[in-house]
């Protein structure tokens, strides 16, 4: 499962690639490779359709995480366990999610599930068309029972 999350991650964030830079008289290819700022409070939200169902089922791979050790900020609720991560959202002017980075929590595996979830969820996200590639932000919380 994490090797299949970490190809979406691979092909949504490509290498910037010149093919001037290679001596050839065409136009160089950049694609953007540029990060999130600093303050993410400035960013829009990201809004995404349907969330409860998008979501559905994501909390599980979490847990197996905590559990095995490899996360340690997971906060006590009243309700059991949760564990929220911040993103970063690049999107594109005809609304194609081109980069998600991911807020560090020190837990890297779910780091790249929650941006592997982002993207599994391009479909449902509703942006404001602008006239170039905009970063918004979002946060997703992994809820269990205790």
């Amino acid at each position: 499962m994490i090797a299949a999350l970490l190809l979406l991650l691979q092909a949504a964030a490509p290498v910037t690639q010149s093919t001037a830079a290679q001596g050839s008289a065409a136009p160089a290819t950049q694609i953007s490779t540029t990060l999130p700022p600093q303050d993410w409070s400035t960013l829009p939200a990201l809004r995404i359709r349907g969330q409860a169902t998008t979501l559905a089922n994501t909390s599980a791979y979490v847990h197996g995480e905590v559990v095995a050790g490899r996360c340690a900020r997971v906060v006590r609720t009243t309700q059991g366990w949760a564990l929220t991560v911040d993103l970063a959202v690049l999107i594109t002017p005809d609304g194609r999610v081109r980069r998600v980075t991911p807020r560090a929590i020190d837990c890297p595996t779910v780091e790249q599930y929650a941006a592997g979830v982002i993207l599994g969820a391009r479909d449902s996200i509703d942006v404001a068309r602008e006239d170039a590639d905009t970063w918004y932000r979002t946060s997703l919380t992994f809820t269990w029972g205790a």
